[in-house]
């Protein structure tokens, strides 16, 4: 029945070669084929982009006008749609305020537990803080400073947006002649009318008063009595050209003096003013200038280019030259001698001065005249805060900022809140410290709430702390279900090592997909076409499971789910697949096969299937090579859940690194290894993870880390640009006799400058024309007809093609078109190598996927000329791979160890982990139950070690014999007493160096005995940076 199916006609979207295909609704449809065979465009492009632009249809056009562009996609009909739900690999926010809690919307279930039954307590003292009578009120006022002229005001309308026009005559009609509107003080008599769509504060003005013994008691509590009915039990005592006092009936600490309003959700936001810590303004943490960044390197003498925001070319600058000597002669010591051999006294002179010395300076410039001025010792590093404070330059802003660290932020310690809000507990903990938990923690938190014994299988047992009173437990019932609701979808697609304070931008592509799913289950929506983007990606095969049951349990409720995937069990569990190809570009866009997974077993023509049967597979090495005999340990590496681990890695190896999600691979080798390497090797201002030491990095020259981000951020950047191939390409054309002739340059066949470029269009090839109400439309540029050059540069030729038919051309076509060309051959045979032989030389780096833009940079490498000693790192290079560009991907990476080269990867692909020299495999589970070394070695040593999840898996795959007594070790790893501490560098960090206090505010020169910590700062000081 066609009710039965969403039936596509004619997709031609991108390169769909006029598509007809029926997909099963209700079902879990899973579309497949090799990179580049047009699955994304007819799951997302054609089918979801329908979905999405008839239901912007259905809106009115006042409210289109607030959505973006909805164009229709490039198809004759599409029935059968439902609503559409997109769930990609971009869908989890960058902002460095959005966590795990916020994106599940947990952390507003949470808001609105602690301002409901949360257990207010003075952050002062400590004590749990009680109501506050008029009489308590009336008395801490008439404590103020005698004189101080106050308002008493009645807070009616707070943080609401809207015009309020009720709330004045209300306060007219009660015969009152002021209110403060958004901080002014205003007469009711004069009309008030405020903008709708803005938060508006607004309090009426009770009393004015002047404190003091001749202040009338009977007024002033009279005046409180009348606020707080008004407000519902608020007061606020505004002090005129002084601060707002807030008192209410409810909750004060009668030792401190200390007064909270109302608790309400917004007080435990680290988004708003009213939660936010002032400091760091709700981030946790504070930039400032790290030592270690300014002389990183110790050998160097001052004079020598130590410090390096200072110096330039190797040597000190000239004005701070003179600065330094003045500072070097009144303290005594040399500019000479490398810095690491300055007493800490000398050290902590140079980079935080004294304020209370003042030297005199002598410059000389290059004419000779001389300058004389007396100035204090700032240091350097006040200095640099100083600029970075002041300025409006960005320019400046980064300048500075590559000195910069992120710390802790010293008020509220990382916490994000104000002290008040972080004074409220539940269970004896604050809001907080429960999202520093992790999901399956925070799940025995909310037992225990319900409860008030900890459960099973907690790591605490017994009563709960300050268990909730039987009101308590009314008012945090069905708060506690909804949020247990959330944690338990976390925990079922596989989620449940995750902190709930953890950033969204830490999450990798798959783990903010999970999550969006876990969000999706939890609305409970039916009738509903979910499209997702291999929602398998980072996943283990330990885990597959789970995700497999959450995408049935939408289907199963009702909905459509139709997964853009490559992973075998995820497509042997599908309802249907379909098969796009044959191959990829302009060689895909057809159906070759549909049906379920038997029926892609047998379909000849089916890649898919011939891999899926066993008839086609990527083959396990007959030998596995023995490096070079060199190492790079890790020593006591204890970055996040890593547990002071040894790691060795073999050199002139293909080295794998798995475990499951959340066991610490990338904490191992993207924040530990390779921000390490980078630090040695490009003296890179990131800070390497937690550990001990690297030892072995004399073994290696270079390190190139090959993730997943954009090539590019604008159109204009595209495979051509990056891998450099447009160079040779742009100076070939101008040899061509005809440029030659009329003087063109290689400029001349830029897009980018003026001279060849189409300057209608910019050299962009299209122009955008506004429809107000209705989407933008963009069209080819009527000049150049979207070719981006003008008419001259078009007219030179290269057998035969001008340089836009270049740009426009397949890699694989321009291949046969330059294979005479080597500086061009070279580049593009890589990109062929690698499997982008279907892309366009000048396809824009924004329509590129992550796996298409990781492979560009992989070819752009191979181009390159091979050291024999570099180290390669690719995170889940598999992503968005077919089984045959897995193939092709493997043989690049054997290509780069043959070389001698090292490759190190992150990956869960069997095919991929079962070809490597050599696998470190960490554990055993995620999180807090992960972070260990569970083997390393051979794949069939992996393969036989009972405790390795990953060597249960690689034991069933066809060639792979376990064998125990192949190499490796599956030893414990290395327990210790104390914390890792971080990086041993070559020379000794100067984060011990610190700014202590001394009389009358100046600054002594001891050093700080907490070494290895941040330094400690002057409180005046912190509050003018934090200003």
């Amino acid at each position: 029945m066609a009710e039965d199916f969403i039936s596509v006609r004619g997709a031609r979207e991108h390169n769909l070669r006029n598509v007809d295909v029926d997909v099963p609704r209700d079902k879990l449809v899973v579309i497949t084929g090799v990179s580049g065979s047009g699955k994304s465009s007819l799951a997302f492009d054609t089918i979801y982009a329908e979905g999405q632009r008839r239901y912007v249809e259905s809106l009115s056009a006042y409210a289109r006008q607030f959505l973006g562009r909805m164009d229709k996609p490039d198809v004759d009909h599409i029935e059968g749609l439902s609503p559409a739900i997109s769930i990609d690999q971009k869908g989890v926010s960058r902002n460095p305020r959005s966590t795990v809690g916020t994106v599940t919307e947990v952390y507003d279930y949470l808001r609105l537990l602690f301002s409901r039954g949360g257990r207010p307590h003075c952050h002062n003292c400590g004590r749990p803080v009680a109501r506050q009578s008029v009489q308590q009120i009336t008395d801490s006022v008439m404590r103020l400073e005698e004189g101080a002229r106050i308002l008493v005001l009645a807070p009616t309308i707070t943080h609401k947006k809207g015009e309020h026009l009720a709330v004045f005559e209300n306060a007219r009609n009660e015969g009152f002649v002021r209110v403060r509107v958004d901080g002014e003080v205003r007469l009711l008599e004069e009309e008030i009318k405020l903008a709708k769509t803005k938060w508006h504060d607004i309090e009426i003005v009770v009393d004015r008063l002047v404190t003091g013994p001749d202040a009338e008691l009977g007024r002033l509590s009279d005046s409180i009595e009348t606020s707080l009915r008004l407000a519902g039990g608020t007061v606020i005592i505004s002090i005129i050209d002084g601060e707002d006092i807030v008192y209410s009936e409810k909750f004060a600490c009668v030792h401190c003096d200390l007064s909270i309003g109302e608790l309400e959700p917004r007080n435990f936001s680290f988004n708003t003013p009213y939660g936010a810590c002032p400091t760091c303004t709700g981030l946790g943490f504070r930039l400032e200038v790290d030592p270690d960044l300014v002389v990183p390197d110790q050998n160097l003498s001052i004079r020598g280019g130590a410090i390096e925001p200072w110096s330039r070319g190797g040597e000190l600058l000239p004005e701070r030259l003179s600065v330094m000597e003045a500072v070097s002669d009144h303290y005594d010591f040399s500019l000479e001698v490398p810095f690491r051999e300055l007493t800490e006294r000398e050290q902590n002179i140079v980079l935080y001065g004294e304020d209370n010395k003042r030297i005199d300076v002598i410059h000389t410039t290059q004419s000779g005249r001389s300058y004389r001025w007396r100035m204090r010792n700032e240091g350097v590093i006040p200095h640099l805060e100083r600029r970075h404070e002041n300025t409006e330059s960005q320019n400046v802003r980064d300048e500075v900022g590559r000195y910069m660290a992120q710390r802790p932020c010293i008020t509220c310690s990382g916490f994000r809140l104000k002290p008040e809000s972080l004074a409220v507990t539940v269970l004896g903990m604050n809001i907080i410290e429960v999202t520093q938990q992790s999901v399956e923690r925070a799940l025995h938190w909310i037992e225990a709430a319900r409860t008030g014994e900890w459960p099973k299988g907690s790591d605490k047992a017994g009563p709960a702390p300050e268990p909730l009173s039987q009101r308590e437990q009314a008012i945090a019932d069905q708060i506690l279900k909804e949020i247990e609701a959330r944690l338990s979808f976390l925990e079922r697609v596989g989620l449940d090592y995750l902190s709930l304070d953890r950033t969204a931008s830490t999450l990798s592509g798959g783990e903010g997909q999970r999550i969006r799913l876990a969000t999706q289950i939890g609305s409970g929506l039916m009738g509903v076409l979910y499209v997702c983007d291999e929602p398998s990606i980072g996943l283990h095969p330990l885990d597959d499971h789970r995700l497999i049951a959450t995408l049935q349990r939408l289907r199963d409720v009702g909905n459509t789910v139709l997964v853009v995937e490559h992973d075998e069990a995820v497509m042997r569990a599908s309802d249907h697949i379909i098969d796009l190809g044959p191959g990829a570009g302009e060689h895909g866009g057809h159906i070759i096969a549909q049906g379920d997974a038997d029926a892609i077993e047998a379909s000849e023509e089916s890649l898919t299937g011939a891999y899926l049967s066993g008839r086609k597979k990527i083959p396990v090495p007959e030998k596995r090579r023995k490096g070079n005999k060199t190492f790079i340990e890790i020593r006591g590496a204890a970055e996040n859940n890593l547990k002071g681990i040894d790691v060795k890695i073999p050199l002139g190896e293909l080295v794998c690194i798995t475990g499951v999600s959340g066991s610490g691979k990338s904490s191992l080798i993207n924040e530990i290894l390779q921000k390490k390497l980078a630090q040695t090797f490009y003296r890179a201002k990131d800070r390497p993870g937690k550990h001990d030491e690297v030892v072995g990095l004399e073994n290696v020259d270079k390190v190139v880390n090959i993730d997943q981000s954009a090539i590019g951020r604008t159109p204009r950047s595209n495979p051509a640009t990056y891998t450099g191939a447009y160079t040779p390409i742009r100076e070939l054309f101008a040899t061509m006799p005809e440029a030659r002739a009329r003087g063109y340059k290689p400029g001349r066949f830029s897009f980018n400058v003026k001279g060849g470029r189409c300057e209608s269009c910019s050299g962009a090839g299209y122009v955008q024309i506004s429809m107000q109400f209705l989407p933008d439309v963009t069209v080819p540029c009527e000049v150049c007809d979207g070719a981006r050059y003008n008419r001259e540069a078009l007219e030179i030729k290269f057998k035969a093609s001008s340089i836009a038919e270049v740009l426009d051309m397949t890699i694989t076509e321009a291949t046969d078109l330059f294979e005479n060309i080597p500086p061009v051959m070279n580049r593009l045979r890589t990109l062929v190598d690698v499997g982008l032989g279907y892309m366009r030389l000048g396809q824009p780096a924004t329509t590129l996927s992550g796996g298409e833009a990781q492979r560009v940079k992989l070819a752009t490498e191979l181009s390159k000329r091979s050291t024999g000693q570099t180290i390669y790192i690719l995170d889940e290079p598999t992503t968005g791979l077919s089984f045959e560009d897995c193939a092709a991907l493997m043989r690049v990476l054997h290509r780069l160890v043959d070389a001698g080269n090292t490759v190190i990867l992150i990956e869960h692909h069997l095919d991929l982990i079962k070809n490597a020299d050599w696998i470190i495999d960490l554990g055993p589970a995620a999180g807090e139950r992960g972070g260990e070394l569970v083997a390393q070695g051979t794949p069939e040593f992996i393969a036989s070690v009972d405790a390795s999840h990953t060597g249960t898996y690689l034991a069933e795959v066809p060639g792979i014999k376990a064998n125990a007594k192949a190499p490796g070790s599956a030893k414990p790893a290395r327990k210790r007493t104390k914390k890792a501490t971080v990086i041993a560098e070559s020379s000794p960090s100067l984060s011990g160096l610190r700014r202590p206090e001394g009389k009358n505010g100046a600054r002594t020169l001891a050093p700080d005995p907490t070494s290895g910590k941040e330094p400690r700062r002057r409180r005046r000081r912190r509050r003018r940076v934090a200003g």
